[in-house]
């Protein structure tokens, strides 16, 4: 716990920094407010406009949650249906790939037009973004053993499904946690898409409809709150991960 207060304390310092650094070079370049406004007056739009803000970041962030969610749980099963059903494998694992290939903004409009505007598309755009990142660090987890615990799998006549329960799944949770931390990282990415491919809330609504005004102080309040978001999804799922792999030390 002491490691990820100190994670914290030091990302806000650097947090801190840069909005001084910030402030200091909007002063000293002279720029237009409409152009980049200083961090003074996006503080002031952040107080004047909480109410708004915060209801279309909460729609952002319950897609992202949701998503995150879905891309977890159905990640997880494909990886260990990969590992256990090596046929299964052999077909899944080529149309992974090409829809991976495959790029998100070529795919949220698509998802718009079968599942609208609401969140059911923004919701699939968010899973679909970080299915893949948990699919394979899981499935590579699963497929990496100790040559001495397979060894002894082998000199047991263990099961490929008890191999898998006793052995191999303990052995791919740091994976899966690294897996899962780099899925809450990018999940925001798939609701943002999702909301600027088309959407009546959100924080990509409110970039599109304010930029499109040059009301740039609401568009740099809702990305502060977008990063704000990210940040903070990133560092429960690095203190909830260290669950899955207790044992695992880290620097």
């Amino acid at each position: 716990m002491t490691g990820f207060l100190r994670s914290v304390f030091e990302t806000c310092a650097i947090i801190i920094g840069l909005v001084f650094v910030w402030h200091v070079l909007v002063k000293v370049s002279g720029v237009e407010p409409y152009m980049v406004p200083g961090p003074i007056a996006v503080g002031e739009t952040l107080w004047g406009r909480a109410g708004f803000l915060l209801y279309h970041a909460s729609i952002t962030a319950y897609e992202t949650l949701l998503g995150l969610f879905f891309g977890v749980t159905f990640g997880a099963i494909l990886a260990v249906s990969l590992w256990l059903f090596p046929m299964a494998r052999k077909v899944t694992l080529p149309v992974l790939l090409v829809t991976q290939s495959l790029p998100v903004f070529a795919i949220a409009p698509v998802l718009v037009l079968w599942f609208g505007f609401g969140l059911a598309s923004k919701i699939i755009m968010a899973t679909l973004v970080i299915f893949f990142a948990i699919t394979s660090t899981f499935y590579d987890g699963l497929r990496r053993l100790d040559p001495g615990l397979s060894e002894l799998s082998r000199l047991y006549r263990l099961s490929r499904f008890q191999e898998f329960r006793l052995l191999r799944l303990p052995s791919a949770m740091p994976a899966f946690a690294s897996g899962i931390r780099i899925a809450a990282a990018f999940a925001p990415i798939g609701a943002i898409v999702g909301e600027w491919v088309g959407a009546k809330g959100g924080l990509a609504f409110i970039l599109l409809q304010f930029n499109a005004r040059a009301q740039t102080d609401v568009v740099f309040a809702a990305l502060i709150l977008l990063a704000t978001m990210v940040l903070v999804l990133r560092y429960v799922a690095d203190y909830a991960t260290r669950f899955l792999a207790p044992w695992q030390t880290e620097d």
